[in-house]
């Protein structure tokens, strides 16, 4: 039986074939975007359910994938952080070439958040502490607000001042476990302090991931 397991980031690290210069962080040339198939193909054969997604081209090219069977069709989507839309046209494209939830910078302000949830439905994911490699963005009392603004919205807690642990080994062990309880700590916090100002209703049932029907390209060539 397939075992659930956390999300593959694909698009970002395929054997150096994707590098950081003028056009930012994406998968260098056909044979990049044939590496990051190949590891969904891969990821999802092995149980993993959900991919984070770090070029636009490999997320098109994975959806149409998914629409023609070669990934299974409740496979889902995430724009990473590190490409995150900045203003509600580019989130809109982002949801049309098949992301299922998308990263969006730590910086946006909750008016930036009422404009893209005007124009998408698709599911938001936000760094409430974001890593220091990201600003290190600490956002913690805006979060009744943020979800307000902005939902459907995952929260997330990286942390800020911590060392960076992608790509994970074995040889990072011991702190991924330490900032991982750190970071369900961080969590804890947040939902202490939603409830005590009285927000803690209407969060998702724990498990739930399908976005439900959302606004794609024709898929067709």
């Amino acid at each position: 039986m397939p075992v659930h397991r956390p999300a593959r980031h694909l698009g970002h690290r395929r054997l150096g074939a994707l590098r950081l210069t003028g056009a930012g962080l994406r998968a260098r040339g056909h044979d990049a975007v044939a590496g990051c198939v190949e590891d969904a193909v891969r990821a999802t054969g092995l149980g993993v359910k959900c991919l984070l997604v770090a070029d636009e081209g490999v997320l098109w090219t994975l959806h149409r994938a998914r629409t023609a069977g070669i990934i299974p069709a409740d496979t889902t989507l995430k724009v990473s952080a590190l490409i995150g839309p900045v203003n509600p046209a580019s989130y809109a494209v982002y949801e049309r070439l098949g992301a299922d939830s998308v990263n969006v910078p730590s910086d946006l302000t909750p008016a930036h958040l009422t404009e893209i949830r005007r124009v998408s439905g698709a599911p938001m994911d936000m760094y409430i502490e974001a890593p220091d490699d990201l600003g290190g963005y600490v956002r913690m009392y805006e979060v009744a607000e943020l979800i307000r603004r902005g939902a459907p919205l995952y929260l997330k807690f990286g942390l800020s001042k911590a060392p960076g642990i992608y790509p994970w080994g074995t040889h990072l062990r011991d702190v991924t476990l330490d900032t991982a309880r750190e970071r369900v700590r961080r969590g804890r916090l947040a939902l202490d302090l939603l409830a005590r100002h009285g927000a803690d209703g209407g969060m998702a049932p724990l498990g739930s991931r399908l976005p439900g029907t959302l606004h794609r390209f024709p898929s067709t060539v």
